[in-house]
């Protein structure tokens, strides 16, 4: 059976207010507020520790400004995403034309998993798949690796659907077909430079798109 892979964050919901006032209120904690004072969109999308370490200039601290993050994120900030319009339907079209959905995210599964429920896609997936809180599986190339590992995925028919370079990289490295979405986090241009195999500008276009990169 053909088969989507799905980014969460930038592609299904868009997650900036609780990921960015997590973001702030970490590094406030961590004596720097400075940092969040900026734009910080680019930090939708890679994994935390990496953002913080980037952040910070220091790796060592990443995990306590990860652990500040959390506290406020697993209460409250997962709830300020909000879905894309129209991604339901797109979803419920891929799914009527046979394929399975499963969600290939950067956020760590506990969180995922309630987001995934709390919007109403939990349903619509035949797999739910992310990082642990330590962090193994952040390499979504990896995390790709890890599905193919326990679901019947066949790269020929199988598309990844993302935001940012990190998910058209991870697809690159398993020779599957990817689709970069433009109404999420990542510029065309950082989507076309990691290779994506089509880009999409409407979530109602995602599922004709989807099903001609399948065959």
């Amino acid at each position: 059976m053909r088969t989507a892979l799905l980014d969460l964050d930038g592609t299904l919901v868009d997650p900036a207010e609780g990921i960015l006032s997590s973001y702030r209120y970490a590094l406030e904690k961590m004596g720097r507020p400075d940092l969040g004072r900026g734009n910080l969109d680019w930090v939708i999308g890679p994994a935390l520790r990496l953002c913080f370490a980037q952040l910070l200039g220091d790796a060592a601290k990443a995990e306590q400004a990860v652990g500040h993050y959390r506290a406020v994120y697993g209460e409250t900030g997962l709830f300020l995403a909000r879905p894309y319009d129209g991604i339901h339907d797109a979803l419920k079209a891929m799914k009527a034309a046979g394929f399975r959905l499963v969600l290939c995210t950067a956020k760590p599964l506990v969180f995922a998993r309630r987001v995934a429920e709390h919007f109403a896609f939990t349903p619509l997936l035949d797999g739910l798949y992310g990082p642990d809180l330590a962090g193994t599986l952040d390499d979504k190339g990896d995390l790709i690796a890890h599905i193919r590992a326990h679901e019947p995925i066949d790269p020929a028919i199988t598309v990844m659907i993302g935001d940012r370079k990190f998910d058209i990289l991870a697809a690159r490295r398993h020779a599957i077909h990817s689709v970069g979405v433009l109404w999420g986090y990542g510029p065309q241009a950082e989507l076309e430079e990691a290779g994506a195999t089509a880009l999409c500008a409407r979530t109602a276009d995602l599922p004709a798109l989807v099903r001609s990169l399948a065959g």
